[in-house]
């Protein structure tokens, strides 16, 4: 277990009096969601403080990437820890320490226990790259293509006890034309993925998601 810090804090802007709400991105990959994240809050076009990036990967890319914008990162191996639930309590934490208010799954390639789901009860988002309930796991965008569907997409939902199942907050779809490639798709779906991700943060962000059972109302400010 390890706590790496960045190069400098991520802050709000000076003239903004608003309350900030803290974010903490989980990822175990390249990161480009976290980017995405990264460069909205630093132009303030999220009211947010990333304040914190979790990984359980020493090898993955989003760590470099945390560092030069500097984002707090807490290095978590699994390995580091005789079982789940010790990883998870070092986890929390950190969650702790930096008064985290989100927690933005981008890439992290563990189930999150029911336990730990249930203390951060819709305070957990995801984003999967299909339209859900179809072609759930880590190869949505290979297993739509390979199915042949004319329209898939991206979904951005709150995290509960099973993967890939919780109430969805925004989907965007995404057509599949007879030239695309798996990697075109894949260039497409990313793309989306952003601009679908930071729009359900500041949805949250500004206390607009309104979970009702497997519904969620997106409600006026």
């Amino acid at each position: 277990m390890y706590f790496l810090r960045g190069l400098r804090p991520s802050l709000p802007h000076e003239d903004d009096k608003e309350k900030m709400t803290n974010i903490a991105v989980f990822a175990s990959g390249r990161g480009t969601n976290f980017s995405a994240i990264a460069r909205a809050a630093k132009k303030g076009k999220l009211k947010a403080n990333l304040a914190l990036l979790v990984c359980d990967n020493p090898d993955a890319g989003v760590i470099e990437k945390a560092k030069r914008s500097g984002v707090k990162v807490a290095l978590v191996k699994r390995e580091d820890f005789p079982a789940k639930s010790d990883f998870e309590n070092a986890i929390i934490r950190y969650l702790e320490e930096n008064t985290i208010e989100l927690i933005v799954l981008a890439g992290f390639m563990r189930m999150l226990s029911p336990e730990f789901v249930s203390r951060y009860r819709n305070k957990i988002i995801n984003i999967h790259p299909a339209i859900l309930p179809s072609f759930k796991g880590d190869k949505g965008i290979k297993d739509a293509f390979e199915y042949g569907v004319k329209v898939t997409g991206v979904t951005v939902h709150f995290v509960d006890e099973k993967m890939d199942h919780g109430p969805i907050i925004l989907q965007s779809a995404v057509k599949v034309e007879d030239n695309d490639t798996l990697e075109s798709l894949e260039a497409k779906i990313h793309k989306t993925e952003h601009k679908l991700y930071l729009q359900a943060i500041k949805l949250f962000i500004e206390g607009r998601l309104k979970p009702e059972g497997r519904k969620v109302r997106v409600v006026n400010p």
